[in-house]
C-alpha cells in the first residue's frame, strides 16, 4: 500500500490537503481533507435580531462576503414579504458583479494560471507574462473598488441592508465605474481569448452532475429562486434540502453534500454548462468559439469558464448602469418593524464558487434557527471523486511521478474556499 499525501494545499483559501491510497497501481481511496476547525456561524446568529445577522454572516469569508450578505438579505426579505425597488435590485447586482470580477480574477490569474503555465506563483510568472499578471491585478482591484463604492468597504461592507442601502452612491461614481469597466474590457478580452484557447490537462471522461440557479427571463446571471440541474430537474430553493443532502465525513471539518446520493459540481463551470447559451456580447462570442465537450467533464475548464464570466460581468455592469433610469442617489427606505416578523425562508445567490444557500427561522424578529450551505461544501464530494479518477488516470498512463502535483493542480482548479466550507 502506498499513500500520497499533500498535507497543505498552496494557493487556495484556507487550510486543506489531499490523501490518496494506492494498492497494486489501483486507487483505493481519495480524501479531500479540510483541516480548519468549524466556526459555528449558524449557532452564533441564534438569538440575534434580523439586522444583526447581516453583520455576522459575511464574516464567513473575506472573498465572498457580498454573496453571504446578499443571500441572507434575500432570505430575510422573503420572510418579511419585501419586494425591493428596481433601483435597489440593480445596485445589488452591481455589487455582486464586483465580487465575481474580483474573485474570478484572483483565482484565474493568481492561483491557477501559474499551474497551467508551469510556474510556482504569479510572481514568478510575471517575467514571462507581464501583461497577463498586470491585467489580472487590475481586474481584481477594479472588483474590489466596485464593492467598496456600493457596499462601503472592499471587504465586509455593511451598506447593503434589508429593503435597500444605508447610503446610495452618486451618479458620478456610477459612471466612473462604467468608464473604468469599458477601459478594462479590451485587455480582459485579449487575455480571455488566450486562456480559453489553452488545451488544458487531459482528464478521464466521467459523468458529472452540474447545478446552478435558474435565472429569470432566460438570461445569464447569479440570482434565482430555482435550482437547475443537469439531469433536467428543477427544484425551488425553498426545498434546497431535497437537493443538497448534507452529511458528515470523518476526515473533514467540512460537511459534504449529495444530490440523489451522488456528488455534484457547482460554480462557474456548472453555470457555463447550464446557462452558457444565454450569454450575450463578447462573452457569448467566447463561449461559442471555445466551448466543447471537454467542458462537460474536465474540472480544469473551470478556469476558462471563470474567465468568460469576467467578460460577462464587465459587459453586464455597463448595461446595468446604462439602464438605471430614475436612479435615486439618496435612501428613501421605510422603517421596518422587525419585532413582528415571524416565519422561515431560504435565500440563494450564485457566489463566485457556486450556489450559496442561507436559511433562517424567525420568531418575533429574533433568529431561532439558521442553516448555511456553501459552494465548497457542496463541491467537496465531487472534488474527492475527481481526485480518485484523476489519480487512476495518471497511474494508468505511467505518470505516477506527477501524481501529487497533478492532484494539487486539480483541486486548485475547483477554486475551493475552505473558510466557507467550515462556516
Amino acid at each position: 500500500m502506498k499513500k500520497v499525501i499533500a498535507e497543505h494545499l498552496e494557493r487556495v483559501e484556507g487550510h486543506g490537503g489531499i490523501e490518496i491510497i494506492v494498492e497494486d497501481a489501483k486507487v483505493v481511496e481519495a480524501k479531500f481533507n479540510v483541516n480548519e476547525g468549524p466556526r459555528l456561524i449558524e449557532q452564533l446568529v441564534v438569538g440575534k435580531s434580523m439586522g444583526e445577522v447581516l453583520n455576522i454572516v459575511p464574516r464567513v469569508c473575506a472573498i465572498c462576503s457580498v454573496s453571504h450578505r446578499y443571500a441572507a438579505i434575500r432570505a430575510l426579505e422573503s420572510i418579511l414579504s419585501i419586494e425591493p425597488a428596481k433601483s435597489v435590485s440593480m445596485l445589488r447586482e452591481l455589487m455582486h458583479l464586483g465580487e465575481i470580477i474580483e474573485s474570478n480574477s484572483l483565482h484565474v490569474f493568481m492561483l491557477s494560471l501559474p499551474d497551467i503555465y508551469g510556474f510556482s506563483s504569479a510572481i514568478n510568472m510575471h517575467e514571462k507574462y507581464p501583461k497577463t499578471v498586470s491585467t489580472g491585478l487590475k481586474l481584481k482591484s477594479f472588483g474590489n473598488h466596485l464593492m467598496k463604492v456600493i457596499t462601503g468597504r472592499a471587504i465586509h461592507g455593511e451598506n447593503p441592508i434589508i429593503n435597500g442601502f444605508g447610503k446610495y452612491p452618486s451618479t458620478k461614481e456610477m459612471f466612473l465605474m462604467r468608464k473604468k469597466a469599458e477601459e478594462l474590457l479590451s485587455d480582459a478580452i485579449e487575455e480571455a481569448v488566450q486562456i480559453c484557447d489553452i488545451n488544458y490537462f487531459e482528464f478521464p471522461e466521467i459523468d458529472t452532475i452540474f447545478a446552478a440557479l435558474n435565472t429569470e427571463n432566460d438570461e445569464y446571471g447569479f440570482v434565482g429562486n430555482e435550482i437547475l440541474i443537469s439531469d433536467g430537474q428543477k427544484i425551488s430553493i425553498q426545498d434546497y434540502k431535497d437537493f443538497a443532502a448534507e452529511c458528515v465525513v470523518p476526515h473533514s471539518y467540512a460537511k459534504h453534500s449529495l444530490y440523489k446520493n451522488k456528488p455534484y459540481t457547482v460554480g462557474a463551470l456548472a453555470r457555463i454548462n447550464l446557462l452558457g447559451e444565454c450569454l450575450k456580447g463578447h462573452a457569448q462570442e467566447l463561449y461559442r468559439k471555445f466551448y466543447n465537450i471537454k467542458w462537460r467533464y474536465n474540472p480544469f475548464y473551470n478556469i476558462p469558464a471563470q474567465t468568460i464570466e469576467i467578460i460577462y460581468a464587465l459587459e453586464r455592469l455597463m448595461s446595468v448602469i446604462d439602464n438605471m433610469v430614475g436612479y435615486q442617489e439618496s435612501s428613501d427606505n421605510k422603517e421596518i418593524n422587525f419585532s413582528k416578523a415571524n416565519g422561515s425562508a431560504a435565500g440563494a445567490v450564485e457566489a463566485p464558487r457556486g450556489i450559496l444557500f442561507h436559511y433562517y427561522e424567525v420568531n418575533s424578529g429574533t433568529i431561532t434557527g439558521a442553516d448555511i450551505v456553501t459552494p465548497t461544501a457542496q463541491n467537496a464530494a465531487d472534488i474527492e471523486r475527481c481526485c480518485y479518477s484523476y489519480a487512476q488516470f495518471l497511474l494508468d498512463n505511467n505518470l505516477s511521478n506527477d501524481l501529487e502535483l497533478g492532484l494539487r493542480k486539480l483541486v486548485r482548479a475547483f477554486d475551493p474556499c475552505i473558510s466557507c466550507s467550515v462556516h
